[in-house]
């Protein structure tokens, strides 16, 4: 059993059916050890498109609300205390691996391929760059 061996699980959440996964491995690993979860989610931090309108980046901000609380819900169901950060960064990986750092996780759970680069092998470019980026020990679901 994994008692007392987390105690601070950091999701990676983008609502891809890895990130789903993902959660549900963050999930199963709280319920073990009574572990709290953060989901977090990066949007990116640039200027606003140009042609991107309020109204577009209104949408985008209720997705990532929709993906936090369907998080919460699923979370809730297990009787797992859930807490999520969204934060703007232009640099995804460096984002994920800081706020793990600094918050003190024991963890960063994170799907295998996300929303991101269709193009990007294996590992999907966001998992691959926290892999090796990041100082907090990383746990990749496939």
């Amino acid at each position: 059993m994994l008692q007392n061996r987390f105690k601070r699980i950091l999701v990676a959440l983008d609502g891809s059916v890895p990130s789903r996964r993902g959660l549900n491995e963050a999930i199963s690993l709280a319920r073990q050890s009574e572990a709290t979860i953060t989901g977090i989610h990066v949007l990116p931090g640039f200027p606003r498109v140009i042609g991107m309108s309020k109204k577009s980046e209104g949408k985008i901000m209720a997705r990532v609300r929709k993906i936090m609380s369907d998080a919460r819900i699923n979370a809730g169901r297990h009787g797992l205390e859930f807490d999520e950060k969204i934060i703007k960064s232009n640099d995804i990986v460096a984002a994920i691996s800081n706020q793990a750092k600094a918050g003190r996780y024991d963890v960063i759970v994170i799907g295998s391929r996300g929303a991101g680069s269709p193009t990007a092998e294996y590992f999907g470019s966001v998992a691959n760059g926290v892999l090796h980026d990041s100082s907090v020990p990383v746990l990749l679901i496939k």
